[in-house]
């Protein structure tokens, strides 16, 4: 709990102090560099979009729409921004610094609910958690349980701490027996290097696929299938101030956001050129076959045939909500209604 504290104050610094740090993508949209006239146009409506991440599968929908055309169909302009700091996503929107941004569905629960940070989701880009425990396969580390005992270790957010405690109590173990520890950014290398047994923060759409195109055999174990409510893993966020007195801009993105999805279903292998067209090769380059299984994992979990793209269900939010309290991670009564609004329909 006193790092869940501290993440809170940092993002509520990041709010006040981080809103000129984020990197811009020179506007990703290479198409006004062949053609001027469109990026003179001024009659686009701007719309700033901050990654959770540097461009990868996830984000192929996004530059689908862009290099079609479909956000300047519907009148929009979008800028594509980098994070300089892993709060940015959330503290620009929230600061009036951006339009738009990526992140995650329990994050936002606890920012919003805590800390009263003012941003609601409009939609929700995967409908499953991505994050994951992994180990490799030679730990026969099978399910939860079989951590007990175990070194896992995770990167700084203390949700995944509860996660795997959940887990491991879920399938029968012994969770006070599980010794989580902090492992910054070397999520893989300590896994690799055995100084952990398992780790947890690890994506089932990035680590899961990098490991394997590295040679390793592995396991991996999601939250959702052992006591965890399934969660949206990636949603978008906008501020209340912005969905007050832009919600036609933000209808129009999610539609012209639609379309990047349904494109990037029909032609992915197009859809993976055009993503690798715009990747940033010097923060964060992209293996091509690590991009293709990712998008093979993400398409079928993006929508399902109850849940088309983009829509929330208020069940998903009030199961999150009611397993956050029981941790303990929330200080007061929230409501689902409090955190999102479908604009896709």
């Amino acid at each position: 709990m006193k790092k869940l504290k501290y993440i809170s104050l940092l993002l509520l610094c990041s709010i006040f102090f981080t809103a000129c740090s984020v990197k811009d993508s020179n506007n990703v949209d290479d198409s006004s560099k062949k053609n001027p006239a469109k990026a003179a146009d001024e009659n686009l409506e701007e719309v700033d979009l901050v990654l959770d991440w540097y461009p990868n599968a996830i984000h192929a929908f996004i530059y689908a729409a862009i290099e079609n055309g479909y956000y300047e169909e519907e009148g929009l302009k979008v800028n594509v921004k980098f994070p300089s700091n892993p709060t940015d996503s959330l503290a620009l929107p929230a600061a009036g610094k951006a339009t738009i941004g990526i992140y995650y569905q329990p994050d936002v629960v606890i920012a919003r609910s805590n800390e009263n940070v003012k941003v609601k989701s409009i939609g929700s880009i995967v409908k499953t958690p991505l994050n994951v425990i992994i180990s490799l396969k030679e730990k026969g580390i099978n399910s939860p349980k079989d951590l007990s005992g175990k070194t896992v270790g995770f990167s700084g957010n203390p949700l995944n701490t509860e996660y795997v405690k959940a887990m491991v109590k879920e399938d029968g173990g012994d969770p006070d027996s599980v010794k989580i520890i902090d492992v910054g950014f070397e999520l893989l290398s300590s896994m690799i290097t055995k100084n952990v047994d398992a780790t947890t923060g690890g994506l089932i759409n990035h680590e899961v696929p990098v490991l394997r195109h590295e040679g390793h055999e592995i396991n991996y174990l999601s939250p959702a299938d052992y006591g965890v409510p399934n969660y949206y893993e990636e949603i978008f966020v906008t501020s209340d101030e912005t969905l007050k007195e832009k919600p036609e801009t933000l209808k129009k993105f999610m539609k012209a956001s639609k379309k990047g999805f349904e494109f990037m279903k029909s032609n992915p292998d197009k859809s993976l050129q055009i993503l690798l067209d715009h990747q940033e090769a010097d923060n964060f380059p992209l293996i091509k076959s690590v991009e293709k299984e990712s998008m093979d994992i993400l398409l079928p979990i993006m929508e399902t045939s109850t849940s088309p793209f983009l829509h929330q269900d208020k069940k998903v939010w009030e199961d999150n909500i009611k397993w956050l309290q029981e941790k303990g991670l929330l200080t007061k009564e929230v409501n689902a209604e409090d955190f999102y609004v479908n604009l896709d329909e």
